[in-house]
């Protein structure tokens, strides 16, 4: 079992930023391969950016590309989502979730353990 808990959301203005962390107890968290997904109200749950147990390779998705980085720190048992350039359409619940690293990594099927999200509101 891994316990996930997410961190850093919060209100911010269009073009400003954002770092979330995710804090993994539980299992040996180097094991596992770190995905952020998000979900917006009335819409499916969509990925982020994910990254691998040993911080590469990275993949994301074509919206956040270049604006959003995801990193990990094994010592530290956290995986974070920096947040660059916001827009007023990044506002969601982002979500971190652990699982294996292989095909299907940017599909929320493959990952196991989820957080309970963290609520971010970019004003325009």
């Amino acid at each position: 079992q891994v316990q996930l808990d997410e961190s850093g959301g919060g209100l911010v203005q269009a073009g400003g930023s954002l770092r979330l962390s995710c804090a993994a107890s539980g299992r040996t968290f180097s094991n596992y391969a770190m995905g952020w997904f998000r979900q917006a109200p009335g819409k499916e749950r969509e990925f982020v950016a994910t990254i691998s147990w040993i911080g590469r390779p990275t993949y994301y998705s074509d919206s956040v590309k270049g604006r959003f980085t995801i990193s990990r720190d094994n010592t530290r048992d956290t995986v974070y989502l920096q947040l660059d350039s916001l827009k007023p359409e990044d506002t969601a619940v982002y979500f971190c979730a652990a699982g294996p690293w292989g095909p299907g990594v940017t599909r929320s099927t493959l990952y196991t353990y989820w957080g309970q999200g963290t609520q971010v509101n970019v004003s325009s």
